[in-house]
């Protein structure tokens, strides 16, 4: 594909008749050679797919940095036939036309995405299934009753860094920490998460001009485990890759296990932020949760729908002529992969608001021979990274109009700079507990624990009886005196304002100190383990 074998718009007379350009922002600014679009100049991505659907089809032919032409899939049924036809279709990009040709320059800023590397991503037939085979028994591997147990308790090692202070930002407090404390434990070396490992991720994938020296440190951290891990062989992800039949090399096993991290944990940090996102922002998408109608793994899947992690992965090239969504692709023309766009084709989403109900057909993890081996990882880590946090902070809201909320969007994908939201301060937790949020000191007794719920209003209680429960439910309920101390985390209600205290009701002082006769109730004991058989399960599959 070259950019002449589109016609060029015939340039229009200066004066008063002239057309005038498009206005910033318009799709159709920024035009190329063959008047094709470029795509890092829209401001607009997905607008500007949607015309492009409507001008060419499920395939268009369109520009990026510095003029080289490629096709972006947009189809559905397209991408599918895309990622799963290996006769027709390579990631190896050494058969790219454009970069044989010289079109695309070593300083090209695709380049870290484009460059032959040699990773299972990048390479097809034999060596593929070698490398590839050693990932999938690595990932085959995981024990997901564990892997559930430790990303509950990171959730709570990350949320006990913010809980008390009542204010944070879901992304960089939350969303950017909570995979990688997970993915390093999953690899195997839980002590090298930290904050500079997540800045150093997230350094690598923005691309700034520290990026080499971020991505040295991360290599610095896989070649030492990789190294361990000869010595020492454990049953985690790196163990079982140093130890495949294959006989990868420490330099094989080292680059995969920084596809791997870098991968999942990018794709997980954007989708935790998105399900998050969306929850504090969609009145429909929070009644649904709350009201039973749509599970926490179901928010997940029409997330995946909605906001992929990835818009686009970098690239697959043509092996042969052939044709594609009625387009001619000649061999060595390189086709862009688009989640985004091929997720929202109005041939299978006539509605793209619509609940997608669980389904799990979209593209977000890529598909065929080259599929993300680690997405059912990502989901755990999401899932319960959306749950368990909402446990902890039932109330918390969004702190600014949603228009207020900024991404950065590249082809690649779309950001979300920041999520900032306010919530009760709450104490913390032993990272041992089930997350929860069970009254702790400070903490109003009369409250709805919902998603965004708020404090109910309680009418003047009656003169207190010998014996006083809390909240209903039970868990939180009982009469303390402010001397008694707070129990643990997660214990009764205590201080003031919380519950029935010597200062009254809800803190209040209408009905006056709680006479000495009334009997003071012991702490209340840890509730019992559910009994039902479906409690039960839960409890144990939850990894508690």
């Amino acid at each position: 594909m070259t950019p002449e074998s589109h016609s060029q718009t015939p340039d229009l007379p200066a004066g008063d008749d002239a057309r005038p350009g498009p206005p910033p922002g318009c799709p159709a600014h920024g035009l190329g050679p063959g008047g094709l679009a470029r795509l890092h100049e829209s401001d607009d991505l997905k607008r500007l797919y949607e015309q492009l659907r409507e001008e060419h089809g499920p395939v268009a032919p369109v520009l990026i940095h510095d003029d080289v032409p490629l096709w972006v899939v947009l189809g559905h049924a397209e991408s599918q036939q895309l990622v799963r036809s290996p006769v027709h279709f390579t990631k190896d990009s050494r058969i790219w036309s454009a970069l044989r040709d010289g079109l695309v320059k070593p300083d090209h800023p695709l380049m870290p995405h484009i460059a032959w590397q040699p990773m299972c991503a990048h390479i097809e037939g034999e060596q593929h299934r070698r490398w590839r085979g050693a990932i999938d028994t690595a990932v085959s591997a995981t024990d997901f009753r564990s892997l559930r147990r430790y990303v509950n308790r990171s959730v709570q090692r990350v949320v006990n860094r913010f809980c008390e202070a009542g204010e944070a930002d879901l992304v960089s407090d939350y969303a950017e920490h909570l995979p990688m404390a997970v993915m390093c434990h999953v690899l195997g070396m839980p002590d090298e998460y930290d904050d500079r490992m997540v800045q150093a991720a997230r350094d690598m994938i923005r691309g700034t001009e520290t990026a080499i020296a971020s991505n040295a440190y991360v290599m610095e951290a896989l070649n030492r485990l990789t190294a361990r891990r000869r010595k020492e062989p454990q049953d985690d992800f790196t163990g079982h890759l140093v130890g495949h039949p294959a006989g990868l090399s420490d330099e094989e096993v080292s680059q995969h296990l920084r596809v791997v991290l870098i991968a999942a944990y990018e794709a997980t940090a954007n989708l935790l932020a998105n399900v998050l996102r969306q929850v504090l922002i969609d009145p429909r998408f929070r009644s649904q949760l709350n009201g039973g109608q749509m599970t926490v793994p179901q928010a997940v899947e029409q997330l995946l729908w909605d906001e992929p992690p990835f818009s686009t992965i970098f690239a697959y090239y043509a092996k042969q002529d052939t044709e594609l969504g009625g387009q001619r692709i000649r061999k060595g023309d390189g086709l862009l992969f688009a989640p985004a766009p091929a997720n929202v084709d109005p041939r299978v989403r006539p509605d793209p608001t619509a609940d997608m109900q669980g389904n799990r057909s979209h593209l977000a993890f890529g598909g065929g021979t080259h599929e993300c081996p680690g997405q059912d990882i990502g989901r755990v880590i999401a899932e319960i990274g959306v749950d368990a946090l909402l446990m902890r902070l039932p109330d918390v809201e969004l702190s600014c109009d949603e228009e207020e909320l900024a991404f950065t969007e590249s082809i690649a994908s779309r950001h979300l700079v920041s999520l900032p939201v306010h919530f009760t301060p709450r104490p913390q937790q032993e990272i041992t507990q089930a997350p929860s949020h069970e009254v702790g000191a400070g903490v109003p007794a009369a409250y709805d624990w919902q998603i965004g719920g708020v404090p109910r209003q309680t009418e003047a209680p009656a003169p207190a009886p010998a014996s006083v429960g809390g909240p209903a439910g039970g868990a939180d309920a009982g009469v303390r005196r402010a001397d008694e101390g707070a129990p643990g985390a997660g214990g009764g209600v205590t201080g003031a304002g919380a519950g029935v205290t010597d200062a009254g009701v809800g803190g209040g002082s209408a009905s006056g100190p709680v006479p000495a006769a009334v009997p003071v109730p012991p702490p209340l004991a840890p509730p019992e383990p559910p009994k039902g058989a479906w409690q039960r399960f839960l409890r144990w599959w939850r990894g508690y």
